[in-house]
């Protein structure tokens, strides 16, 4: 894996967009918004679905309104995400936060299904009725925290607390991260 990693790192696409001035804050700002639009739209059908807010409105009206955003947007916030990843390959991989991110957003997305599956199959049941299943209002504010904690892993991407060129970390770090470390040097450092 790590050799695609540093081919990718070293196409010229990637580097452009890593030494580009404007094109990858551009890029990132878009990324921001492209979550909010997301997250803000996901926000409103999981409220409903939990029972706290718009109580009036069926969850198919909800959807119908809500879900082409929530889908534009999840789309637009991934691909800009992968250009966020391709400008940067080796640091985002190696990036504990980033593995932690990727590992939330498949929870996220599996629980994305289920809701979607279940709620497909047995919505009109709940419209008519104005009952939610138990079992919905959980998927839904799992979402809700799934999807924050996406939110904060990614931002926390930022920070180089346990980047492999800030050695000598614990062996546990290394492993999580996929650092390579060459003990001989930091051994030899110990005699200086």
């Amino acid at each position: 894996m790590m050799d695609l990693v540093e081919w990718l790192a070293s196409t010229s696409l990637s580097i452009a967009l890593r030494e580009s001035l404007y094109l990858y804050p551009w890029i990132e700002s878009a990324h921001v918004l492209f979550i909010a639009i997301f997250f803000g739209t996901l926000l409103f059908v999981d409220l409903r679905l939990s029972g706290y807010v718009f109580k009036e409105l069926s969850i198919t009206q909800m959807n119908k309104k809500v879900l082409p955003l929530t889908i534009i947007g999840f789309v637009l916030m991934c691909l800009s995400g992968l250009l966020l990843f391709y400008a940067i390959p080796i640091r985002n991989y190696q990036n504990i936060f980033f593995r932690i991110k990727i590992v939330l957003m498949i929870v996220a997305g599996l629980n994305a299904f289920y809701f979607h599956w279940t709620m497909n199959k047995e919505s009109k049941v709940w419209d008519k009725e104005s009952y939610i299943p138990s079992n919905m209002k959980f998927s839904a504010i799992a979402s809700l925290f799934l999807w924050s904690l996406v939110i904060i892993s990614g931002r926390m991407i930022a920070y180089n607390w346990f980047d492999c060129d800030r050695q000598p970390q614990s062996d546990i770090i290394n492993f999580l991260t996929s650092c390579v470390v060459e003990t001989d040097f930091y051994e030899s450092l110990d005699g200086i």
